[in-house]
């Protein structure tokens, strides 16, 4: 047991600690809120951006490079995780799955290329010798797709030139506040672009079907991977705040430990000190 005063210190530095956590939980809270809704606003763009290239996919025989699967020899991945740590598991998930499929996937490193979008991501593959083809890091808490344009132009530009046969991204969805779920997601090529249960309307377009692919599937692919990003920034801010309000509890659980403690140790030294008094008083008699 240690000193009074130590006692002391470590209650005055845990509560505020603390503070500082509670602190960093009501501004996870209030940033989720608002990427909460930026996600879902995103959704029904995303679907109808979807709905009207299948639509012109399968209603004309036009074809294009990112619908047709080749033969594998090298395989991109897309990585989304934070810049920043205090977010529970929400970057070690990412990062082990995709870890976990390269192993699964691939003999060499020479056969998988990176895009990193977050730096927990970019450190962890640059610093083990893999191919990080583009990153970026500092992406906003409620990010455009102006942050993200560039490095998803060119991880789709590259599959269309033939540099690699396939590209995966993998990222948290956002199911609610206390449940996220890492995801992998194929982008390219896309094969499963029409879907069972979607309903396909009938379009007239002009020049030609193969003409408004070549516009319109980049943009679709470009999409997928900022759709992804918001999704996942929705579960960023909600697993720091999971996070941050663990850490809270924690230190209330640690305060009252160190009060009880710091109330016998008082009691110890006073009982103590009556002793020695008696004693000191019987002494004398």
């Amino acid at each position: 047991m240690g000193s009074l005063r130590e006692i002391e210190t470590r209650i005055t530095s845990t509560k505020k600690t603390s503070q500082i956590t509670r602190a960093m939980q009501m501004v996870s809270a209030s940033k989720l809120n608002r990427a909460e809704a930026n996600a879902k606003a995103f959704v029904p763009y995303m679907e109808k951006v979807q709905e009207v290239a299948a639509s012109i996919a399968a209603g004309t025989d036009a074809s294009h490079p990112m619908l047709e699967s080749r033969p594998v020899k090298k395989t991109a991945y897309i990585v989304i995780t934070a810049d920043r740590g205090l977010c529970g598991g929400y970057n070690t998930n990412v990062i082990r799955k995709v870890a976990n499929a390269i192993e699964d996937r691939h003999g060499s490193k020479e056969d998988v290329m990176i895009f990193a979008i977050g730096r927990k991501g970019y450190e962890y593959f640059s610093k083990r010798g893999y191919n990080v083809i583009d990153s970026v890091i500092g992406v906003s808490d409620h990010p455009s797709f102006a942050e993200i344009n560039d490095i998803a132009s060119k991880a789709v530009g590259m599959f269309t030139d033939g540099t690699y046969d396939e590209l995966y991204m993998y990222y948290t969805h956002y199911v609610n506040v206390i449940s996220h779920e890492v995801k992998e997601e194929k982008v390219l090529p896309i094969t499963d672009i029409v879907t069972e249960d979607m309903a396909l309307s009938s379009y007239e377009f002009e020049p030609s079907g193969e003409a408004i692919l070549k516009v319109l599937l980049p943009q679709y692919a470009e999409s997928l991977i900022f759709g992804s990003l918001l999704d996942s920034k929705a579960s960023e801010h909600a697993s720091s705040m999971t996070a941050m309000q663990n850490a809270t509890d924690n230190a209330g659980d640690l305060i009252d430990s160190l009060t009880l403690q710091f109330n016998r140790a008082r009691q110890a030294a006073i009982t103590q000190e009556i002793t020695e008094i008696i004693g000191g008083v019987a002494a004398l008699e």
